[in-house]
């Protein structure tokens, strides 16, 4: 049985996107590859330099793995999603694959925050690219002010992926939408002790467990 994701034009392109993304970082700025383990941590936690750190990043796809690209669509798909909000677009790779869950279950609107101008240009275009723009709401700018109206009246799943200090407050910011059952996935979680912390909390509301190294995913209780 065929699907969106696995059939032309979104099969191919993909394949194109994930091997640029592999080669993007051996073009990429040597003050970025060479960055100490402990620079690196500093920055990815930070809530003050976050700005201008992604901002130096800004030609870098920064993708998911294809295996996390593949679990956003299963769960999705899944979970009959109709409404999802993934804050950190970056070329639009994860998006692709959430919108294809939508296309696949009949519909639904995608709402992408982010805060590089030209990389939602370019994930735009890969949207378009893969015949999926149409499901999906760019929202261009600080997250933090982007997400915090506006929103569904009920969420179905979110995936983190922006900066990763921020993992928490976005939470907040759409906790009150999220149905019992919707779906958490925050990529690179590791790098945010207090996420962690707290939805792995007994008393937190929700149920998670990482999934392949720094991949969180987490359920919202009811």
């Amino acid at each position: 049985m065929t699907n969106t994701l696995t059939s032309s034009p979104l099969a191919p392109l993909l394949d194109l996107l994930f091997t640029q993304a592999d080669a993007s970082w051996s073009t990429a700025d040597p003050a970025l590859t060479n960055l100490s383990e402990d620079e690196q941590t500093r920055l990815m936690r930070s809530k003050t330099d976050y700005r201008d750190f992604y901002g130096r990043m800004k030609d870098l796809p920064l993708a998911v793995s294809p295996e996390t690209g593949t679990l956003l669509y299963m769960l999705a798909r899944s979970g009959k999603a109709r409404t999802i909000v993934e804050f950190g677009t970056s070329f639009g790779i994860s998006t692709l694959h959430l919108a294809a869950a939508l296309r696949d279950n009949g519909g639904g609107r995608l709402i992408t925050s982010e805060f590089e101008p030209s990389k939602v240009a370019r994930a735009r275009d890969n949207l378009t690219a893969g015949g999926l723009v149409d499901l999906v709401e760019f929202r261009q700018g600080d997250a933090l002010q982007t997400l915090a109206t506006d929103l569904p009246d009920h969420i179905d799943l979110v995936l983190l992926d922006g900066a990763k200090a921020l993992y928490s407050d976005i939470l907040t910011l759409l906790e009150s939408r999220l149905r019992p059952g919707a779906m958490i996935v925050a990529d690179n979680a590791d790098y945010c002790p207090e996420y962690l912390a707290r939805v792995r909390s007994p008393e937190s509301g929700y149920l998670s467990t990482p999934f392949s190294g720094d991949v969180e995913v987490s359920m919202r209780l009811g």
